[in-house]
């Protein structure tokens, strides 16, 4: 019963919250694709214009499948834009690949924050696959009094595993935050976009953030569970 109530108080709200912020990102991007940007600009000329203005020579743009599929890879510098942003002159399309052209600014200063959610990747990678079920085992074990012990074990180990993964959803939020920031701040400054139009840019990248606020109080919420359940089993 137990069980059940942590899940339903805890965790539940989050996912709630989580599908209410993909509607709204999908609503807002599917909006904002339909205006045009005044100067006729693409995401790609944003993109370019962007690194140059930024002194960053050595990044390499390219499309790539899907719908709100854009980013940054450091690992390889490439800047990665989805078919509803690469070629196109809509004011979601100049926003988004501006904000993925942040990532691309943060990586060039070497912005610790980036660095550190770069470093934790596959922390968060084993953390949340194997780190929940580990902990359910641990869960399902410690009811039995013979095996109490190991099934506490396991329990701690993957609470340890996916307070990794945790941590890196925390990490992503100011992440994600100063791209949007460093977005229309350079926007701004090169004329890109007038007032109007980067106030559209500003509705697409705030509806984006909340998925991120969303997945990070989704995390911490199903990480709290655990701990609490710990906790009942002592």
């Amino acid at each position: 019963m137990g069980f059940d109530l942590y899940y339903l108080v805890l965790v539940v709200p989050t996912l709630l919250l989580s599908l209410w912020a993909q509607f709204m990102v999908k609503s807002t991007f599917a909006k904002y694709s339909k205006v045009p940007c005044s100067k006729g600009i693409t995401g790609t000329d944003a993109a370019a214009l962007l690194l140059r203005t930024n002194n960053i020579n050595d990044v390499k743009i390219e499309p790539v499948r899907g719908s709100l599929t854009d980013h940054y890879s450091p690992s390889d510098k490439k800047l990665r834009l989805s078919e509803p942003v690469y070629g196109q002159t809509s004011i979601a399309a100049v926003g988004v690949a501006a904000h993925e052209t942040g990532h691309a600014i943060q990586h060039a200063i070497h912005w610790s924050p980036l660095g550190l959610r770069s470093t934790l990747v596959p922390v968060a990678n084993i953390g949340s696959k194997i780190g929940p079920w580990i902990a359910i085992a641990g869960l399902g074990i410690s009811s039995s009094a013979s095996y109490s012990g190991i099934g506490s074990l396991l329990l701690n180990i993957g609470i340890i595993l996916f307070s990794g993964a945790v941590l890196f959803y925390v990490i992503t939020l100011p992440v994600e935050f100063n791209a949007s920031h460093r977005a229309i701040t350079v926007l701004r400054a090169n004329n890109v976009l007038n007032e109007n139009e980067l106030k559209g840019v500003k509705k697409v990248l705030t509806a984006a953030a909340l998925t991120y606020v969303a997945s990070a109080l989704t995390a911490i919420a199903s990480l709290l569970r655990f701990v609490m359940l710990a906790r009942r089993r002592r």
